[in-house]
């Protein structure tokens, strides 16, 4: 039989349900069992993909091309697996699922309501992925915190399974909040206590709790906490702060939380975890050898979550490198071209982040032009690509008036157009270019080298494109398309062959960057603006010794 988890917050959100799930499955898959986990989101939107990044982070996108919650890149950079549509569903999906089925007759003219169509719906898709065959548990992420209006129903879903499911088939994971009270020096559990009693009054009563925790829990604590919650003093998990989100699998397995689950869960076939791969990337994230400094242009730079893929891209890089990467975050809005080499000064790589709008736009191209004239490793994503073609039309090709129709929809030079496809949709939700697509590499190039391979796939999410008619003019002058897309022609992949590291990409690197396997756009990123310090430092040195001697 198939397992299921749940995993549900308490007292506060944001306390990590994401990582706290990502870390459990990571530790059971570790074992030898085949694990996935999906994210149910209580907000009535269908999927993130028309939310605002300063309100939701970043948008994840799969294979598949949907538009995800940004702890779906979590869960793939954990379990380094794939995740699809099926592993996350919003309360509009279910809505939208169950009005159709209204609206087509399906209820045979009964009164449709929460209980039991809305939650029948959701605990069928609770259930799909593990009626496929291809797991043996599925962890399931309750978004939102207990007591939320929006949660009423998925709580209420989970009562139900509980109820028909075997007892030894389902197991409930309450993360919750210790907090320390300075004035007091103490810890209090009174939050977690009525966190708990509030699950336990909607008929779901948690197996094991997970406490977040800026100081250690005792065991005089954890017994008050399990005496007051109706668990086992070994099933209070101590959840203390990481340093990396990549320690946290490391600390739920000193804590037991793996074995205490199989225990209730009633796994009898597993084995001592295989983490040697995990433990090896997190000795080279603790003690780099090396550090550079990235710059990363963006309109969403107060919001780390609005690129929460590209700094973990980041991390995957520099490991590999064994070098610690410091993102330096930069105001597309604040540069200009007379104060672009003071704020970009001292960095040893640029990294133009995606994004939509005109906002920042010409900030963008004037830091594109500073890496191109100054031998500064560069690398564009999706927009940031479409920039550096811009910037290269207007100061390179001489087309003064170079530009994207997403910015200037009655542009006379417009080297970025929307694609064909594209100009016919209206509706915003889900239309744009999604998910994965082949991509054909020009043999001897920079991407040739960084791949290896002379065919890739990589995800995507936009409308606009290179437009193709100044091709030829953009190559003559020594911008080349090192990339095409076989089915459409279109450019995924431009670079400077003069150039010590400049390419930009119109597909999302960072979608499929994982702890076992780094992004290599990333990977040779970071090591181009490694030696870029590195001469940097000896040209320092050398002016250094000149003017003592």
């Amino acid at each position: 039989m198939v397992k299921y988890i749940f995993v549900t917050g308490g007292v506060t959100s944001s306390l990590g349900k994401g990582i706290i799930a990502a870390s459990l499955a990571k530790l059971l898959q570790a074992r030898g069992l085949r694990v996935t986990i999906q994210k149910f989101d209580p907000y009535i939107n269908v999927d993130p993909g028309t939310l605002n990044p300063y309100e939701h982070g970043e948008c994840y996108v799969t294979e598949d091309g949907a538009e995800t919650d940004l702890d779906l890149g979590h869960y793939e950079r954990f379990l380094n697996i794939y995740t699809s549509q099926a592993n996350n569903v919003t309360t509009g999906r279910i809505y939208q699922t169950v009005i159709t089925k209204e609206r087509e007759g399906v209820y045979l003219g009964k009164t449709v309501q929460v209980i039991p169509h809305i939650t029948d719906e959701i605990k069928r898709r609770m259930t799909e992925l593990g009626k496929s065959g291809n797991y043996d548990v599925v962890i399931t992420e309750i978004g939102g915190t207990v007591g939320d209006i929006e949660s009423l129903p998925y709580i209420e879903a989970v009562r139900q399974l509980q109820w028909e499911l075997p007892e030894e088939d389902l197991l409930v994971v309450h993360l919750t909040l210790i907090p320390y009270l300075k004035a007091a020096k103490e810890l209090k559990t009174k939050p977690t206590q009525h966190s708990v009693k509030m699950l336990s009054e909607s008929g779901v009563f948690p197996d094991v709790i997970v406490c977040r925790t800026e100081q250690p829990l005792n065991l005089e604590i954890k017994r008050k906490i399990a005496l007051f919650c109706n668990v086992k003093p070994e099933a209070v998990i101590e959840a203390a702060d990481a340093n990396t989100i990549y320690e946290v699998p490391l600390v739920m397995m000193h804590e037991k939380l793996d074995l205490i689950v199989l225990k209730k869960l009633q796994v009898k076939d597993y084995h001592e975890p295989e983490l040697s791969k995990w433990k090896e990337f997190l000795d080279k994230l603790k003690y780099p050898k090396a550090k550079i400094t990235i710059g990363l242009i963006g309109k969403y730079v107060e919001l780390q979550d609005a690129y929460k893929s590209i700094l973990e891209s980041f991390v995957h890089a520099g490991a590999m490198n064994e070098c610690k990467v410091q993102v330096q975050y930069i105001h597309s809005e604040f540069i200009t071209p007379e104060n672009v080499g003071e704020k970009l000064s001292g960095l040893d790589g640029l990294l133009v982040a995606p994004g939509f709008g005109n906002r920042g736009i010409e900030g963008k191209i004037s830091a594109v032009r500073y890496a191109r004239e100054t031998g500064l490793p560069f690398f564009g994503i999706c927009l940031g690509m479409q920039m550096a073609v811009i910037e290269f039309a207007r100061n390179v090709l001489g087309i003064k008036e170079a530009h994207s129709t997403e910015m200037m929809p009655e542009a006379k030079d417009a080297v970025i157009d929307m694609m064909e496809e594209q100009k016919k949709i209206t509706m915003k939700g889900g239309t744009m270019r999604l998910g994965a697509y082949p991509c054909d590499i020009k043999q001897g190039s920079l991407a040739h080298r960084v791949y290896g391979a002379l065919r890739v796939s990589e995800r995507h999410r936009h409308r606009y494109e290179f437009n193709n008619w100044y091709l030829d003019q953009f190559e003559r002058h020594g911008m080349i398309a090192s990339g095409i897309n076989p089915d459409t022609n279109l450019v995924e992949i431009t670079e400077l062959p003069n150039h010590p590291f400049f390419i930009g990409v119109q597909y999302h690197p960072e979608l499929k960057s994982t702890v076992e396997r780094p992004a290599p756009l990333f990977v040779h990123f970071v090591k181009a603006a490694k030696e870029f310090h590195e001469k940097r430092d000896v040209v320092k040195n050398a002016v250094f010794h000149s003017e003592v001697i």
